[in-house]
């Protein structure tokens, strides 16, 4: 039998205990469920208590698969909680299409008992489309950041690994879900513990709600020009209206000309180009992601004349926007 490896200075009781219902949508993504419930487990384990516990519903109270393709018998349907419970809503690839009027409808009257509900990796589009992130800040996977800006208008979007707003809880995806558990673990029972559990997941680093989930843009380009990372920053902040590049060089302090050559130097391509592929890659991300009109998503992608957008989309893409959207299929959110 494997011997315990740490002993807290103040063991948690049974009487602290908590429980989690995990709501799994149809194509969640398995590596953000499996991470919140390992969690719990291995805090029950260092506590040697069941200080958490967990039930596994969803819409009909069968199976439901997860991206990966792997199906997973449920405990029960879309139940009546009780009012300390805690729903952990689990999303991934077609969330908008795994997001019915039943849940909906039960995920309102259980938030209106005053539960406290989470959105895992893409579930925080779920709580959006249900109003319960009104007002509230809130994240998402950044491949489904610009879709969610763009339909929820009246939630603060935010770039954090995970954001808790009152009774409110989002993460952005992947191992994220480990970051809001041990917060959740630390809030409820101390910093020793949370420090415990995630020395036995080999989480050396622990991160917080101030922590953001992309790289920083030079690790992400692989350049470490300040001035270059600057201008790259000003660009995805202005996708809807672009900025010129002599303007863009001006504000950080150089020529046209010297802003050009670091182009070419480190991206291999000019200033404008780099910004044109911006706007593109965001632009198919709204075709692919949201119901949003071709031409509402050309003018949100600074495209003033929608035969323009089409002409620089299939330059790009080799296809029209129209026949991107009708091709579309699964979604990709």
């Amino acid at each position: 039998m494997q011997s315990h490896p740490e002993t807290l200075t103040n063991l948690p009781t049974a009487d602290t205990h908590r429980r989690f219902a995990f709501v799994l949508l149809d194509n969640f993504t398995l590596l953000c469920f499996s991470a919140a419930m390992e969690a719990l487990r291995i805090a029950n384990r260092m506590a040697r208590a069941d200080i958490y516990s967990w039930t596994v519903i969803g819409e009909g109270g069968e199976t439901v698969s997860c991206s990966a393709g792997a199906s997973f018998n449920l405990d029960g349907d879309l139940v009546e909680l009780q009012r300390d419970d805690t729903i952990l809503l689990c999303g991934g690839i077609g969330v908008q299409e795994a997001t019915s009027k039943k849940l909906m409808a039960w995920l309102r009257r259980e938030a209106r008992k005053g539960l406290t509900v989470g959105g895992l990796c893409t579930a925080a589009y779920t709580m959006a489309n249900t109003g319960l992130l009104d007002g509230k800040r809130a994240t998402i996977h950044w491949e489904n950041s610009d879709s969610f800006s763009e339909e929820f208008p009246d939630v603060e979007l935010t770039k954090s690994v995970f954001v808790i707003d009152g009774n409110r809880m989002t993460t952005a995806g992947g191992t994220s879900s480990v970051d809001l558990m041990l917060k959740i673990i630390a809030d409820d029972h101390g910093e020793e513990l949370a420090s415990l559990v995630a020395d036995q997941l080999i989480y050396s680093s622990i991160r917080t709600d101030q922590d953001t989930q992309r790289l920083s843009i030079p690790t992400r380009i692989g350049v470490r020009h300040p001035k270059l990372s600057q201008v790259i920053q000003m660009m995805e902040s202005n996708i809807e209206e672009p900025i010129s590049p002599s303007i863009l060089a001006e504000d950080v302090g150089m020529s046209t000309r010297q802003l050009e050559r670091l182009f070419r130097r480190y991206l291999n391509r000019s200033p404008k180009r780099y910004y044109m592929e911006l706007r593109l890659q965001k632009a198919r991300s709204l075709l692919m992601q949201t119901d949003m009109s071709v031409i509402n998503v050309a003018l949100a992608c600074g495209f003033a004349s929608p035969s323009h957008f089409s002409k620089c989309y299939r330059s790009h893409y080799d296809t029209t926007p129209y026949r991107e959207r009708g091709a579309k299929g699964a979604r990709v959110i």
